[in-house]
């Protein structure tokens, strides 16, 4: 009985972020007008002073989009970010808190995850919870493009981060699976082992089929992210991100369309 009634207030909150949606999509084009605001469109950034997020607006910024950093705590944020970029508070747990977050912005950019020892903080409540409540929010406000860092190894049930971080990549899987039955179009990026090191360095190489392994920058797994927001071949598509000896890569276009849409 409680599953049915979480499944029919869950049905009435998509009815109604549906009709906020309606009503959004004027304001939205209205906000993409606004004088100041960049012609690339403004980005809402979850997740943002995290460690692959802080690089998701670092290099948002610098390629002309406007960025809206929603955190948690907004003076922990400014430190980082100053002026460059507005501020929304808003928990990703909280769907009522989202549909402001979201409001006027034309992409979306998430790269949140969950903390140890906290159960309330959990794999199961942000990295799929947080991702469904994101993804439900843009489809309902027709958000054009939704970018996601998930991770590598998520199909991988026995995957030793299971073990250790309380089935974490079980948990993203479901929030992948999440944002694409939302309908929203999106671009699902699976890091293989992040490091904390400048990017451009190396040769970017994208796999799919969740098979292979390997290592790849914050900072590189940023500028994939950024670059899918500006490439039409990055939309609905899931894909590994590693790095390798070799001339960085430059050409977005060309590593987007040889994937297969999924």
């Amino acid at each position: 009985m409680r599953s049915s009634s979480r499944s029919i207030f869950r049905l009435i909150g998509v009815l109604c972020l549906s009709l906020i949606g309606l009503l959004s999509a004027q304001a939205q084009s209205s906000a993409e007008k606004m004088p100041g605001e960049s012609s690339k469109g403004l980005v809402l950034v979850a997740g943002a002073t995290g460690g692959t997020g802080k690089e998701v607006v670092k290099h948002l910024l610098g390629n002309g989009f406007e960025v809206r950093a929603m955190v948690r705590n907004e003076t922990k944020a400014r430190v980082l970010f100053g002026d460059d970029v507005t501020y929304v508070v808003a928990d990703v747990r909280q769907p009522d808190q989202l549909i402001e977050a979201m409001s006027g912005v034309r992409y979306v950019a998430v790269a949140i995850g969950s903390t140890r020892g906290d159960p309330a903080n959990s794999p199961k409540f942000v990295d799929f919870g947080g991702v469904r409540n994101l993804a439900d929010v843009a489809a309902a406000l027709n958000i054009q493009q939704f970018v996601l860092v998930s991770s590598s190894g998520v199909t991988d049930e026995d995957h030793f981060l299971n073990r250790m971080f309380d089935n974490v990549l079980n948990w993203k899987l479901k929030g992948e699976n999440a944002l694409r039955a939302s309908g929203v179009p999106y671009t699902i990026v699976r890091p293989g082992g992040l490091v904390n090191k400048p990017g451009g360095q190396d040769k970017i190489v994208f796999a799919q089929g969740d098979t292979t392994s390997g290592t790849i920058t914050r900072d590189d797994v940023a500028m994939i992210c950024v670059a899918a927001l500006q490439t039409p071949e990055a939309v609905n598509k899931t894909f590994e991100a590693y790095s390798e000896s070799g001339t960085p890569s430059g050409n977005w276009p060309a590593l987007f369309a040889a994937l297969t849409a999924n």
